[in-house]
């Protein structure tokens, strides 16, 4: 299927058939995706700064499937060679939230205030003046090691007097960071797919009926089709229902329906 700009549909045709009085009517049904035009990317950058922070965003991102990420925010603490960690674990949606978590649960009056996002494929770190490498990516590390997507950790760090060395470092933010999001209560996020079906009025009550059992969302109407008795229905829907969703209503129109892919 080829990509359509941000102001078209590509559609898919369903014919119906029936008989009506022993007479062949066909009427039809456009179901519509809008692809994701969407293709970005960022190069990453590493820096070897006492501040040093890195991100990247690939060009495709991880709509149109589940992820898993944070119920709630999270602490977790510990104390390692006099030295206090608090790791703070929260979700977030964006890189304006991960800031905006960040300056939240950030202490001033800490040593160090280390941290790492994840947001699909978007991930950005920083040491805050641990040596280059030594924090802000074990603590993305130990995101990844999660599964958990959509989330930022931050590691606050009260030095006690006693250096750890730059292994000691890496052990202590990664390791508290893992502590911290491993029992963390998750939960499972479902990608929505936009779609659009061009029905006849005497379909509306079907359509209607399915489209709360499947529990879609964001249902707009638009009457302006400039075709007699036929209404423009735009939803969304669960990624892993759509196929279901078409199946549904080829079972409940109480027609012949074909979907053909373009």
């Amino acid at each position: 299927m080829q990509a359509a700009s941000s102001t078209s549909l590509v559609p898919r045709l369903i014919f119906n058939r029936f008989h009506h009085h022993h007479h062949l009517i066909f009427s039809s049904i456009f179901i519509f995706f809008r692809p994701n035009t969407f293709n970005k990317r960022v190069k990453m950058v590493n820096s070897s700064s006492a501040t040093s922070s890195s991100f990247s965003t690939p060009s495709n991102n991880s709509s149109g499937a589940a992820f898993t990420t944070l119920k709630e925010r999270v602490t977790f603490e510990k104390e390692i060679k006099k030295s206090k960690f608090t790791a703070i674990a929260g979700p977030v949606s964006d890189e304006r939230s991960a800031f905006s978590f960040l300056s939240e649960v950030s202490d001033p009056r800490a040593t160090h205030n280390c941290w790492a996002y994840k947001i699909g494929d978007q991930f950005r770190s920083n040491d805050d003046g641990e040596p280059s490498g030594t924090a802000g990516k074990p603590i993305y590390s130990a995101i990844v090691s999660s599964g958990i997507d959509r989330v930022m950790v931050v590691v606050i760090r009260y030095f006690g007097g006693i250096k750890l060395g730059t292994g000691g470092l890496v052990r202590a933010y990664g390791g508290v960071a893992s502590e911290c999001l491993r029992n963390a209560p998750t939960c499972v996020v479902k990608s929505k797919v936009p779609m659009g079906l061009e029905v006849p009025f005497d379909l509306l009550g079907v359509l209607y009926h399915q489209l709360q059992s499947f529990q879609v969302e964001d249902i707009k109407q638009d009457y302006d089709t400039g075709k007699d008795n036929v209404t423009m229905v735009t939803f969304k829907v669960d990624f892993d229902r759509a196929q279901s969703l078409e199946e549904a209503l080829k079972a409940n129109c109480s027609r012949d329906i074909v979907f053909y892919k373009c």
